[in-house]
C-alpha cells in the first residue's frame, strides 16, 4: 500500500512540475501515464481480494 501511495505522490509532483514549467510538458505526460499505471495496478490487486493463505509450520 505504501508503494501505491508513493507512486501516486510522484505522479502528482511530476504533473505539477510539467504543468508549471515551460518546456517540461513531457513530465506532465509521464506523471499522467504513471498515475494511470498505478491505478490499474491497484485495481488488479484489490479485485483479487482476500489475503494470501500461508501454510502453517
Amino acid at each position: 500500500m505504501s508503494l501505491f501511495l508513493f507512486l501516486v505522490l510522484v505522479a502528482l509532483v511530476l504533473g505539477i512540475i510539467g504543468f508549471a514549467a515551460h518546456g517540461l510538458f513531457y513530465l506532465l505526460i509521464i506523471g499522467a501515464v504513471l498515475l494511470l499505471a498505478d491505478l490499474a495496478y491497484a485495481a488488479m490487486r484489490f479485485r483479487r481480494g482476500g489475503r494470501k493463505h500461508r501454510l502453517a509450520r
